[in-house]
């Protein structure tokens, strides 16, 4: 089954006060969207990196990761337009994938196994598949193409949630055990009570 994997990169960091926390160095000084866009090639092959426009750093970074990178418009920066721009992206530009995965660039600790396996969920069949851990729903969702129209029309700053709302009877919870599901940061503070202690 082709699947192909989305990385949203096109946030713009205003909460965290060190800098762009997509570019902010993690364990062995990795920034974080690079060991996030790792995570997700790992488990699938094909993948493409939605980014702001002039953030050319970001760009190279996942360029070098094995990623292609889709800079949005400036008016697809909050990050359902960005998402649907990808949609799009994926869907005309290319023989459209059977399903696709999002992925958040802010969650690095997401574990490959774990995108991997709902990835092989899509391919035996699901609409949707979401991980939990401990019974909370996470990151990464992956979507058949029966929802592309809907993903490729999204606005506004609520990502895929809309989509997800409409079609609860659609979604197949799996249960994995992976915290990094859960650990997305906004604040420098947020980063540092998910990094381990040394």
């Amino acid at each position: 089954m082709n699947i192909t994997g989305i990385l949203l990169a096109a946030g713009h960091s205003r909460r965290f006060t060190h800098g762009n926390k997509l570019l902010y160095p993690l364990q062995a000084g990795q920034p974080t969207a690079l060991v996030s866009a790792r995570n997700l090639i790992a488990a699938l092959p094909h993948c493409l990196a939605v980014v702001r426009p002039g953030a050319s750093e970001l760009a190279t970074l996942m360029e070098k990761a094995g990623l292609e990178v889709l800079a949005c418009q400036p008016h697809e920066q909050e990050m359902a337009d960005s998402l649907a721009a990808a949609v799009r992206h994926v869907v005309f530009q290319h023989s459209p994938p059977d399903a696709i995965v999002i992925a958040l660039a802010d969650m690095p600790f997401i574990l490959p196994e774990t995108i991997a396996a709902v990835a092989q969920k899509l391919a035996e069949g699901a609409n949707i598949v979401a991980p939990t851990y401990q019974g909370l729903r996470g990151h990464p969702v992956g979507f058949s193409k029966r929802f592309y129209a809907e993903l490729a029309t999204l606005t506004g700053d609520e990502g895929a949630r809309s989509v997800l709302r409409r079609h609860v009877e659609d979604i197949q919870l799996m249960e994995c055990d992976d915290p990094g599901i859960l650990q997305d940061f906004d604040t420098w503070e947020e980063l540092q009570r998910l990094l381990p202690k040394s």
